[in-house]
């Protein structure tokens, strides 16, 4: 018993020099490091470790501060308030001295939401090539959170990270939307901006929001507890893991390509049939299969573009593909969203006949080349067009692959290991890029939103700072008649949010694109927010900050009246032609396409097939394309659904 009792006071004594060991040296979060933005104008807090009961000290600007230790290791030091600035340094002494560099104060907005918000200035980089070039502002920083989730408890700091200026080095790496906001906002102010980018693709909102604040969404909260068990999340992991690598290995075993030498260049296709790229295989005689098909076309390549580095470009494929120019692999992309763009050396290409190969995997639904992308070989200003006819065979149909859990979507687990972190660091505000993943289920969307906003304004502990979002954009293809659309409901949702203090919303149903639930104008985007921002954060009484809201619906007769907020200097169509996209709909809701003009500052809206209207919709559709209800300054109107109001 002695012997037991010895061991175990041994060994809480060893946890306990462990754990004084952590921190017997001041350590800072990931946050507070070289080439930070600190917020201007209001009190900054700064913060970290040592051991236990230990001083600390800063010294900044001459000036110095001191904090001690807590039980829990953890110091902090709230800063004066300071003016737009910089670099400045700080020295953090304690057992030892940790100096931070280059610190600038200016205005940091944490930058969120899913893909949108995380998709990269590299990923843009064709349509925005001159920006980039001349990108060089080291005043405008961005710092990249890790992709991280925790079901269990808060993270007290970031796995890894650093401050990043917006240099040619580095300008690729920083989220687009993000850039483009920052520097219409610095153009505007001429004041730092520090972009905290806390941002993950397919995330739903329900991912963001602290577990206490879920406790109003039971469904959710009970997802959140089950995720705590660390054996279900392996179980489900390996699970997910065995099952696609055991397709992937069928797949391979069963692809007559890769056996007989598909992506040879003088392998014979003759036998092959042909079909128009782009396009889906599904619309072919192949069928809407799954599995690999092949595809193979020769081109004549000039003399001018041989032995020439050069750029395939080949839109976006569905699902994954891997590219062969001659028998040599140039590229691979391992799922559809991606825009496919490969760079090869100037060995490849040759003068006269050369064969390019396409080995397409589709897991699910209709594979193939999408439309309304490039496709065309580039070398310097020489292209050769690569749409038209293709060869093609199946080289293996395989059942689609299995579904997987995407266990970092899952509620809670990525406010604790990527929101959490931050909310000891003051911000001006949040942008926000997200909705796309809830598209199932919209009703909720505003609730969960509200809660959302209220959540992380709670952990900040700042008050009602601003949170700007975006309007999710137009998607897929347009429809000749009014109908159903979840697209449309969570854009209503978005809209409903706007009832939360101090929120600002970038409508962009006119920069999307059909083919592409990741549109690349992401410089509309950012501009919009930036917009916002300057009506909200910076308090600007003269900017048009928003298109049309729509403020009231009135009838008279069999006419409806509409009325709106932020109309600017007058309401105005795009493209000079007669207003489009509003529908209307009596008691039944069986929505017609209706009349509408504009009268002044009003919308007057009818049609002969409604004499009695009750509903009405504006660019009510997945993709409105054609709605052309903007103000003056350029700015589009909010699509919306709304009940009339009966006159008395």
């Amino acid at each position: 018993m002695i012997s037991a009792l010895l061991k175990r006071a041994l060994l809480l004594h060893l946890l306990l020099c462990i754990s004084v060991a952590t921190y017997s040296q001041v350590k800072l979060p990931r946050l507070i490091s070289d080439g930070m933005v600190l917020q201007r104008d209001a009190e900054a807090k700064v913060w970290g470790w040592a051991s236990p009961g230990e001083k600390v000290s800063l010294t900044f600007q001459k000036k110095k501060y001191n904090a001690t230790a807590g039980k829990d290791g953890k110091w902090h030091i709230t800063l004066p308030p300071q003016k737009a600035g910089g670099p400045y340094q700080m020295a953090f002494k304690a057992s030892n001295e940790v100096v931070v560099k280059d610190i600038l104060f200016g205005d940091v907005w944490v930058c969120s939401g899913q893909s949108n918000m995380e998709l990269t200035m590299e990923r843009v980089q064709d349509k925005y090539a001159d920006i980039i070039a001349q990108t060089n502002n080291p005043n405008i920083r961005h710092f990249e959170v890790p992709d991280k989730y925790n079901f269990k408890k808060p993270n007290a700091d970031v796995e890894s990270g650093s401050w990043q200026p917006a240099t040619p080095e580095n300008i690729l790496k920083f989220s687009a939307v993000a850039y483009f906001f920052a520097k219409d906002l610095y153009a505007q102010y001429k004041v730092p901006v520090g972009l905290i980018n806390s941002a993950l693709g397919g995330s739903p909102a329900e991912a963001w929001i602290s577990e206490e604040a879920l406790k109003e969404f039971p469904g959710y909260y009970k997802q959140a507890q089950q995720f705590k068990n660390d054996a279900l999340i392996d179980s489900i992991e390996t699970k997910d893991k065995a099952l696609s690598n055991q397709w992937y290995s069928k797949l391979n075993q069963n692809d007559v390509g890769l056996k007989q030498g598909w992506a040879e260049a003088d392998f014979d296709d003759e036998d092959w049939s042909q079909m128009t790229l782009p396009g889906y295989w599904a619309d072919e005689a192949l069928g809407n299969v799954n599995g690999v098909v092949w595809f193979r076309k020769e081109i004549n390549v000039p003399k001018s573009m041989a032995g020439k580095p050069a750029k395939l470009l080949l839109g976006r494929i569905v699902d994954a593909d891997e590219v062969y120019i001659n028998g040599k692999k140039v590229g691979n992309t391992t799922y559809q969203y991606p825009p496919r763009r490969y760079m090869f050396s100037e060995d490849v290409l040759k003068e006269g006949k050369n064969t390019i190969a396409v080995r397409v995997t589709s897991n699910g639904g209709r594979g193939g080349f999408v439309l309304d992308k490039p496709y065309e070989l580039l070398v310097g200003d020489q292209s050769i067009d690569l749409k038209g006819e293709w060869k093609y065979k199946l080289g293996a149909q395989m059942e689609p692959t299995p579904g997987q859990t995407f266990v970092r979507w899952k509620p809670v687990g990525l406010y604790n290991a990527m929101v959490a972190p931050l909310t000891d660091y003051r911000i001006k505000g949040v942008i926000w890029y997200q909705g796309e993943s809830n598209i199932k289920n919209p009703a909720e969307y505003t609730a969960l939103m509200s809660k959302l906003i209220s959540d992380w304004r709670k952990q900040w502990k700042q008050g009602d700072f601003p949170f700007i979002f975006v309007q999710l954009a137009n998607f897929m293809e347009p429809k000749s008649t009014p109908e159903k659309s979840n697209w449309a409901a969570l854009r209503q949702a978005q809209l409903e949010t706007l009832a939360v203090p101090s929120t600002g919303m970038a409508v962009t149903i006119d920069a999307g694109e059909w083919n592409d639930i990741h549109p690349l104008d992401k410089k509309t985007v950012g501009e919009r927010l930036a917009l916002q921002a300057r009506k909200l954060a910076y308090n600007d009484k003269k900017v048009v900050a928003s298109g049309p809201l729509l403020q009231s619906v009135q009838a008279q007769g069999n006419k409806l009246v509409l009325t709106f907020a932020n109309t600017g200097s007058g309401l105005a169509t795009s493209d000079n032609r007669p207003l489009k996209h509003f529908a209307i709909a009596g008691k039944d809701k069986k929505f017609v396409w209706a009349n509408a003009d504009i009268q002044g500052d009003r919308v007057v809206v009818w049609s002969d097939r409604v004499a009695d209207p009750v509903f009405i919709r504006y660019a009510w559709a997945d993709n409105p394309e054609g709605a052309n209800l903007y103000n003056k300054e350029g700015l589009p109107a909010s699509p919306f659904e709304a009940t009339v109001t009966r006159e008395l």
